[in-house]
């Protein structure tokens, strides 16, 4: 977040002066988020949040627009410090990558290991990219979308009764801000598509990537070989 020093000026007088840390960006990347102390993850919570830290009583506003992109390795859990409920949450989607296709890997090879450094080309500004998340907000959403998306989310919390044995196969589940994250991952998906609208096509799309890491399987559903991902594909079976 940024620390307070101690300035002394010419005339002998003293003052605290904040020094702003590394998130004060407007995209800040951790890699390996998992390996930070907890601590530090702690410290995230509300400038993903409010988009402010305070220090020292004091508010200070994060650039706009603010996004974190943070990575986690599945493989080595050496050192590694699991991310609380709270942050979790305030993840707006949770994307698995897998290993890359073949043409995927070729290109990889031959750009990184060539004699030019690839550069990445602005393709929008803050002030336009601000314009296209006010537009995401703006874009209506039909009530048969919106149901779909409370019954999807309602049915992946204990004693929901959604599937026979839920309460077995679920320690804890998602809560509201699945529900608006859903909402605004499929206004955005039908803007990407050039539509105006979503559809229930982008909720069953979507419903992984915003849903896994906002829920958790018991330690009965992992023995038996479920994980989140399974659990929601039963929920989507159950919703449509």
């Amino acid at each position: 977040l940024g620390s307070e020093v101690l300035d002394e000026a010419a005339d002998g007088r003293r003052a605290f002066r904040f020094i702003r840390g590394p998130v004060f960006a407007q995209l800040l990347m951790a890699d390996e988020i998992n390996r930070a102390s907890p601590r530090t993850q702690a410290a995230l919570l509300q400038a993903m949040q409010e988009r402010k830290v305070t220090v020292a009583g004091e508010d200070h506003d994060l650039p706009r627009p603010f996004h974190v992109l943070a990575t986690q390795n599945p493989v080595e859990q050496e050192g590694t410090y699991p991310l609380p409920e709270a942050q979790l949450d305030r993840f707006l989607l949770q994307i698995d990558v897998d290993y890359p296709s073949e043409a995927a890997e070729r290109r990889m090879v031959l750009v990184t290991t060539g004699g030019t450094e690839a550069t990445a080309p602005a393709i929008a500004d803050p002030r336009l990219l601000d314009q296209w998340q006010r537009l995401v907000r703006r874009l209506p959403i039909g009530d048969q979308v919106v149901d779909a998306i409370l019954k999807l989310v309602r049915a992946a919390r204990p004693g929901s009764g959604a599937l026979p044995d839920l309460d077995r196969l679920l320690a804890w589940g998602a809560g509201p801000r699945a529900s608006q994250a859903l909402a605004l991952a499929v206004r955005a998906k039908a803007l990407l598509d050039g539509r105006i609208a979503p559809s229930l096509d982008d909720v069953r799309a979507l419903a992984r990537p915003v849903m896994r890491h906002r829920i958790a399987p018991s330690f009965a559903a992992r023995a038996e070989g479920i994980d989140a991902d399974e659990l929601i594909r039963r929920l989507l079976a159950h919703a449509f």
